[in-house]
């Protein structure tokens, strides 16, 4: 995880053509996919559940990045590193004992994550920070693809990048919602290192061209 990295969201692809899209993100420039996985319960959507990242894993060649939008994940973090899962992120707002959950996480051999809401200060993760490999600040509020990203965004990340540097850990800044070609480098700047593109990459007339500038934008 040594340079900036983009991460095309699948929940904005075409599950009527999902294998097509899979394979294109395999194609591109891109680095991770992201699987956002959503209850009804914790956000108010229901995206997909196992089968279909089972899907995905079979197809994906790279690395697999999932985020539970989801109430009580500990049930289900065995479950997700057997299909595949290489980095498994859950909400902080979601997990009554976090630091459990990310000890959990890792015991199964994946990488662990703890995703903010937006109204959530980067504060409350000063005492585990160290044992977090990636922190997902929402740009959006969580839920539902396509939305207008949150410029109190810029703030967070300067604050996490702040946080991460004062306790020497190695997490790294991972952004969710609304990423364009209009924010993208700005984003890099204030010290982000991961962007989820969802909208932006599968809604493009020529998506690996997409990809290819959005990388480029951030190297």
């Amino acid at each position: 995880m040594s340079s900036k990295l983009i991460a095309p969201s699948i929940l904005a692809a075409d599950f009527g053509n999902l294998q097509r899209d899979i394979e294109m993100v395999n194609n591109s420039e891109a680095d991770w996919f992201h699987i956002d996985i959503m209850d009804g319960v914790f956000v108010p959507n229901i995206s997909y559940g196992m089968p279909v990242l089972e899907a995905i894993t079979k197809h994906a060649t790279k690395t697999v990045d999932v985020h539970l939008m989801i109430i009580d994940p500990d049930r289900y973090i065995k479950t997700f590193a057997d299909l595949g899962s290489d980095i498994l992120t859950v909400h902080y707002e979601a997990c009554t004992h976090l630091h459990r959950t990310i000890q959990a996480i890792k015991a199964e051999g994946m990488k662990a994550g703890v995703a903010l809401n937006p109204h959530t200060n980067v504060n409350v993760l000063e005492d585990i920070i160290n044992d977090i490999d990636v922190v997902l600040i929402m740009s959006v509020n969580p839920g539902f693809g396509g939305q207008s990203f949150i410029e109190n965004t810029f703030n967070k990340i300067k604050q996490l990048k702040t946080l991460i540097e004062r306790k020497e850990a190695a997490t790294k800044i991972e952004i969710d919602g609304g990423v364009t070609d209009k924010n993208a480098k700005s984003l890099i700047d204030a010290g982000a290192d991961i962007l989820v593109a969802g909208s932006f990459v599968f809604k493009s007339s020529d998506q690996l061209k997409t990809i290819s500038e959005l990388k480029s934008m951030i190297k």
